[in-house]
């Protein structure tokens, strides 16, 4: 009898069609309610879903959340489920923490928004220099804006056009890092709407961990600012290798470019951030989605020098609309949400216990995956902890993506979602909050022993 193929990923083709055919026909049993919300919400919303990548996660349809308190989502067929994806880490500290909610029902009957600053403003920019170590700081309402009024800044400040990033980074939706390489040619990537100008005009993309190709990149001497996470996040996990942002930060240096941090995944290393917990001197730091405790908010900082110089830009630019801030930009309910969420909850004794049940959850994982002789790897970055098809963790973008497995990570998220287990969509991203509970990490590394013992 001939033995079933084998995908790269050590999983029998066979076995998964099965399971997944299986497992979609139990989402709609168990979930009728959302199947009934979703075609309602389908008459007036395109795509069925208030954004249209909420139909990625690989469900016959989208469920629908009812409410969402701590580490557990309630959605309206009434299953409980751990959540582990808290929002892609918009809630890393958890669903409406109390201290937040305080805060955000104090403000909320002493005004919403005046385009004006408050007490909270300053005291959040001092808490946030006294964690990330930099002592100037702006506000934003996401991190794709932080991300995009940082690179407006700089270039500004250097006079400099050209930025540099890293294959297959993410950085919101900044319209400058969608260039890829494919086939070692900087390429707009395909799947970007509406873009009408060529992006790799002013856009240098090389490999992460790749030291001759940044400096090769930065030799010019028009590159601005390389705008990177310190850990690759969004594409599985890409670490650095020992020694790599050292002597990227020193080539950078040398070159007269500015080095900007995206700490809006990898601050679940710590209330400093990894770069912080790591060393790194970055010129500037973007962080977003955990910085109000799940409120659109986001902040990012600079160097003292750096500073001076983005000053002098704006003073000596002519007046008008300088392209940086929105009206709802620091409202007084997003500088409560911060103000409780750096004063009360961005703390080492809150991250502790997150990362010591991360580590407990990689463990779990790497034992589960020994045990079935899986060629796959687990990496953990504080509270974060990523699984990734492939043998070894990837050096780079490239390598990272040619381990990703649509289908296998659609049935398997799906798999778990029936058992009201909730991970991150697009990837396999877990993450811990302070209300994780040690019986669900065992529950989660349960399930995924039982997935692989029907697949494998």
């Amino acid at each position: 009898m001939q033995t079933p193929p084998l995908r790269s990923s050590g999983i029998s083709a066979l076995a998964l069609h099965a399971l997944l055919a299986r497992e979609r026909a139990l989402y709609i049993q168990r979930n009728p309610r959302s199947q009934a919300q979703a075609a309602r919400a389908a008459q007036h919303l395109l795509f069925g879903v208030p954004l249209h990548w909420m139909n990625d996660w690989g469900t016959p349809f989208a469920l629908q959340v009812a409410s969402a308190q701590g580490a557990q989502l309630l959605d309206v067929d009434g299953h409980s489920l751990a959540d582990f994806c808290l929002g892609d880490t918009g809630a890393m500290f958890g669903h409406a923490p109390p201290v937040v909610t305080t805060a955000l029902q104090h403000q909320a009957a002493m005004g919403l928004t005046t385009m004006l600053p408050n007490e909270d403003g300053a005291v959040v920019a001092a808490l946030l220099a006294a964690r990330f170590g930099l002592p100037m700081w702006q506000f934003a309402m996401t991190a794709t804006d932080a991300n995009r009024f940082v690179l407006r800044w700089l270039r500004a400040a250097t006079g400099r056009k050209t930025l540099l990033v890293f294959n297959g980074c993410y950085h919101g939706t900044v319209e400058d890092v969608f260039v890829d390489l494919v086939e070692g040619i900087a390429t707009q990537r395909d799947s970007l709407l509406g873009q009408v100008h060529d992006l790799t005009a002013h856009t240098r993309v090389v490999e992460f961990n790749d030291l001759a190709a940044l400096e090769e990149a930065l030799k010019p001497g028009d590159v601005a600012c390389v705008l990177a996470e310190p850990v690759m996040t969004n594409i599985g996990m890409v670490l650095p290798q020992p020694g790599f942002w050292q002597q990227a930060q020193a080539l950078i240096q040398q070159h007269g470019a500015m080095l900007v941090l995206d700490e809006t995944h990898t601050i679940s290393s710590g209330p400093g951030g990894y770069a912080r917990a790591h060393g790194l001197q970055a010129d500037a730091i973007v962080v977003g989605k955990p910085l109000g405790g799940g409120m659109p908010c986001a902040a990012y900082g600079f160097s003292a020098e750096l500073a001076e110089r983005v000053v002098a830009a704006k003073r000596n630019a002519p007046p008008g609309h300088s392209g940086i801030g929105t009206t709802l930009t620091a409202n007084l309910l997003a500088m409560a949400a911060m103000r409780a969420t750096l004063t009360d909850l961005m703390t080492p004794a809150t991250f502790a216990p997150m990362h010591a049940l991360a580590a407990l959850l990689a463990q779990g994982l790497q034992e589960v995956l020994a045990r079935h002789q899986m060629p796959w790897c687990v990496t953990q970055v504080g509270a974060r902890v990523e699984f990734q098809f492939c043998a070894k963790p990837p050096l780079n973008g490239t390598e990272a993506g040619l381990a990703m497995d649509a289908e296998l990570e659609h049935a398997m998220h799906l798999y778990l979602l029936n058992r009201e287990l909730l991970i991150t969509p697009f990837h396999n991203m877990m993450l811990m909050c302070p209300a994780t509970r040690g019986e669900d990490v065992a529950r989660l590394v349960a399930a995924v022993d039982a997935f692989l013992k029907e697949c494998v």
